[in-house]
């Protein structure tokens, strides 16, 4: 009873936070559809790569995977990554260098638990809209052109779950990035070091598949692994029961490290922080 109320109360104060923003994603609708047709590009310059490979290998299956089980994934790790990939490091940051930052401490929140709540509202966003559409889509192409089954409602509720799990991880990491503003006011080369590092190590450009196994076998212990490739291979089919079972084990394990992790850095950094413009 006690843990329900608790769930309650966490849910009627931060809920807000997450209804706000998203209504502020409709209201600023254009620059997320910018993004989108952005995104898209790059997927369709990912399927072109791929199939150019996959043309000139003498193998049918390479990493694991054929050449339709390919395109699904290229279309499958752009969606998976829209939806969980939501930043909140650069909410710290503009919070820190406006001297914002200052005020948040005093309200009688949580820090940390409002900007997970504002990401939220991004994550439902994203998945509605245009996500589900373009998963339709998805699966359509898959039955009729690439003669592979729909996804079975089973398989699809995994992956459901996975993702959510995903964009704690990927949520926990960035909070962790945004701390370290604290130390230096500014993180803008940080962030682009972290889209390059898991772009590579999360699956969204290369399978981890296509690694060496000894490569391999260090990504998938790694978070980044959890944010991307995991769920795409839940999708996919790729993923026997047992083994979704240790992803998501995996995937709560790094949430509980990267949350503990996030405090004891926040910690530090509220012993050193230097309030810029206020």
């Amino acid at each position: 009873m006690l843990l329900v109320f608790e769930m309650k109360t966490f849910v009627k104060i931060y809920g807000k936070f997450t209804l706000n923003e998203i209504k502020r994603q409709f209201v600023y609708k254009g620059s997320f559809y910018l993004f989108i047709v952005c995104s898209m590009f790059a997927s369709f310059t990912n399927f072109f790569l791929w199939k150019a490979i996959y043309s000139n290998s003498k193998r049918a299956i390479i990493g694991g995977l054929s050449q339709n089980e390919m395109i699904v994934y290229v279309f499958i790790s752009y969606i998976t990554s829209t939806v969980v990939m939501i930043d909140v490091s650069r909410y710290i940051n503009n919070d820190v260098i406006k001297g914002n930052i200052s005020m948040s401490l005093i309200k009688p929140i949580n820090y940390r638990n409002t900007l997970i709540a504002k990401a939220f509202g991004n994550f439902i966003y994203h998945f509605f809209v245009p996500n589900i559409v373009i998963g339709i889509a998805i699966e359509i192409v898959k039955v009729f052109f690439l003669k592979i089954n729909m996804i079975s409602i089973k398989q699809l509720t995994l992956y459901l779950l996975s993702i959510f799990f995903s964009f704690l991880v990927y949520v926990l990491f960035d909070y962790i990035l945004g701390i370290i503003s604290f130390f230096t006011n500014y993180i803008f080369g940080l962030s682009l070091a972290k889209i390059a590092i898991i772009s590579f190590f999360s699956g969204s450009l290369i399978p981890l598949s296509f690694f060496p196994k000894v490569i391999r076998l260090i990504l998938e212990i790694l978070p980044f692994s959890a944010m991307t490739y995991d769920p795409i291979m839940i999708y996919i089919g790729k993923y026997s029961n047992n083994y979704i079972l240790y992803i998501y084990g995996k995937q709560i394990f790094w949430i509980v490290v990267l949350y503990g992790l996030g405090e004891l850095i926040w910690n530090l950094a509220i012993k050193k922080m230097v309030i810029l413009g206020g």
